[in-house]
């Protein structure tokens, strides 16, 4: 593999492989964009079939975060770290501490904190070493703090759907289509029904389903059947590539708003929405309430204060809702057009940040 060039596709700053024998620790961490302050994003450990898919995972993964912070007005740059390995078998205290280490060596050009396979706890034996990862704050009102304030700014990002397709953002009577109903989809559904909504979910496993339906009155309807339902909002919550050549066509609502990552199977679909006319809320944005909430751990976490940055992306949104109409692009690139303007304004004051 030509790193070089692979990076520079990408538009990467600095790509760090890390080894210790002695734990066992061998991670990548990516820094894409500092121009905007120092690089935020998570830490992913996961078995990966080549070292090859752990780089390119860590790319994607990192320039995602640069947008994703950018969007939302964060101060951060884009970053992501990998551990490679199974998190049920290879991950220790031990391992946690190294990676700590090597993340200390970065002098806070990288901060980082929990993703897939890892968790607040993991990030507690890192801290040890590093003051430049997210751990337990005494304010938090639960471990679940992130995803809380995640669903809650898909709430948010709904309601900004709303008032920009009907020019009032009010969710009394209105029908939301929840697909997943994890932690965020769940939360969401709560948020919701509280304000009137109406709600159809589907899920694959019937628990989650039947306590929403208990609790918020919700219709269900079979994974497959939930694309065509007729609603004001069709919200994916769970898996990824739900918008792809097969459901595109079953779409019976003029807004796609929800959590889920990497929503759009090609940037195509993201075209196909825009010309049939259902807006569709970019996914790195309306689903950034947990990175907004990962952000406020580093100046004095307060939960009310971190919800109301979340209330953000309402606006964030709106921006983007113009610049599609404005040039007549689709909202996915729309998006990225708001993003790249400012990091290349920024560009003008930075380059890279650093500490001495």
């Amino acid at each position: 593999m030509e790193y070089f060039n692979l990076f520079e596709k990408y538009g990467h700053e600095q790509v760090i492989f890390n080894i210790d024998p002695e734990t066992g620790l061998k991670a990548i961490i990516a820094i894409h964009n500092t121009v905007l302050g120092p690089a935020l994003g998570g830490c992913r450990m996961r078995k990966y079939s080549s070292e090859a898919d752990a780089v390119i995972d860590a790319l994607k993964l990192s320039r995602g975060m640069t947008y994703k912070n950018a969007a939302v007005d964060l101060p951060y740059g884009g970053g992501k770290s990998v551990i490679i390995g199974d998190p049920m078998v290879d991950k220790n205290p031990k391992l946690m501490e190294s990676f700590g280490r090597f993340v200390q060596t970065l002098k806070g050009r990288f901060i980082t904190g929990p993703d897939m396979g890892t968790n607040l706890d993991d990030f507690g034996y890192a801290k040890k070493y590093t003051p430049h990862v997210i751990t337990w704050e005494e304010k938090m009102v639960s471990s679940d703090d992130i995803s809380l304030n995640t669903a809650y700014g898909v709430y948010i990002g709904i309601k900004s759907c709303l008032k920009q397709t009907y020019g009032d953002d009010s969710l009394d009577g209105r029908i939301i289509a929840v697909q997943g109903l994890g932690k965020v989809g769940y939360n969401l559904c709560k948020l919701l029904h509280k304000e009137g909504a109406k709600l159809i979910v589907s899920d694959q496993y019937q628990d989650k389903i039947d306590k929403v339906k208990k609790e918020f009155g919700a219709e269900s309807v079979g994974k497959d059947d939930i694309y065509s339902v007729k609603c004001d909002v069709f919200s994916p919550n769970a898996i990824g590539a739900t918008i792809n050549d097969e459901t595109i066509g079953q779409f019976r609502c003029p807004i796609i708003a929800g959590a889920a990552n990497n929503q759009l199977a090609e940037t195509k679909h993201g075209d196909k929405l825009h010309e049939i006319g259902i807006l569709y809320a970019p996914d790195y944005v309306i689903n950034a309430g947990g990175v907004i909430t990962a952000a406020e751990t580093f100046i004095g976490y307060e939960y009310e204060k971190a919800c109301r940055k979340v209330e953000n992306i309402y606006n964030s949104l709106l921006r983007i809702f113009n610049i599609s109409k404005d040039e007549d692009i689709p909202t996915n690139k729309a998006a990225n057009v708001m993003v790249e303007r400012k990091i290349n304004k920024a560009k003008k004051k930075r380059k890279i940040y650093y500490k001495l």
